[in-house]
């Protein structure tokens, strides 16, 4: 119960993140389950509706869904969870063929920002893709 009191009083003097979650797996469809469980429960953690908790597993899975066309075959799939007071941040990273980012003109990018809010990728120079989504909780700012 403690715990739980000093999240309060921490979300209330407006904290920064308290805590980081990674979770690496497999780059194939058949483990994406996983993460959505896992964001469905991280996002419970923080008190979001259940519809904000639906949005956010659905983003995930769409980000994910993104970045696996586009994987190098055995690569490994990094979900990277940031928790703070009152919003989730989670980059979506992966090892790519052409280390292209997702075009952002397409339903699927418009899709994703619905859902998520605010959403990012970038590439770097080994050609690791990433999606940043940013969701706050109803009634934040």
């Amino acid at each position: 119960m403690t715990q739980d009191t000093g999240a309060t009083a921490a979300a209330a003097q407006g904290a920064g993140p308290s805590d980081v979650v990674t979770i690496k797996l497999p780059a194939a469809g058949a483990y994406l389950s996983v993460l959505r469980t896992a964001t469905a429960g991280l996002a419970a953690r923080l008190d979001f509706t259940l519809d904000e908790i639906e949005d956010l597993r659905i983003a995930v899975d769409e980000a994910c869904a993104m970045l696996l066309t586009q994987a190098v075959p055995g690569a490994d799939l990094e979900c990277q969870f940031g928790l703070e007071a009152d919003s989730m941040r989670v980059a979506v990273s992966v090892l790519t063929l052409d280390g292209q980012e997702p075009s952002r003109d397409t339903f699927a990018w418009t899709v994703l920002s619905a859902l998520a809010g605010a959403v990012d990728s970038t590439a770097d120079v080994d050609n690791r893709v990433t999606i940043t989504l940013l969701k706050r909780r109803t009634g934040t700012s």
